[in-house]
């Protein structure tokens, strides 16, 4: 992962990390969705957003998140350095295979 990318990603980690310590899940999982935009092509970091959207999912104790994320850590295991849809975010309330659109703020790190 390169530097730039390294530390965009990170930063949006530690803020879902620290919303969430709070309780803030939705917001957390906001960050999250956008860490994975950031992460999903380098394996180790892509599974770890999946890791804290499943933390999610049992803190919030949604069946459909908490099977999603474990079948989406698979995937993100065998996948990340093969294929991976631009710009998903990540979530169970979305397609594994859905590309979308990325957010603006985060182009600049897509394109490298």
């Amino acid at each position: 992962m390169k530097p730039d990318l390294k530390e965009a990603f990170t930063a949006e980690l530690a803020a879902a990390r620290s919303v969430f310590r709070r309780g803030a899940f939705e917001v957390a999982f906001r960050h999250l969705e956008r860490a994975h935009i950031l992460a999903q092509r380098h394996t180790a970091p892509h599974v770890t957003v999946h890791w804290w959207m499943l933390r999610i999912g049992l803190r919030r104790r949604d069946p459909r998140e908490v099977l999603g994320q474990i079948g989406r850590i698979a995937a993100a295991l065998i996948f990340s350095r093969i294929w991976v849809p631009a710009g998903n975010t990540g979530g169970a309330n979305v397609s594994a295979l859905k590309p979308m659109p990325v957010p603006d703020d985060l182009k600049k790190w897509m394109e490298e």
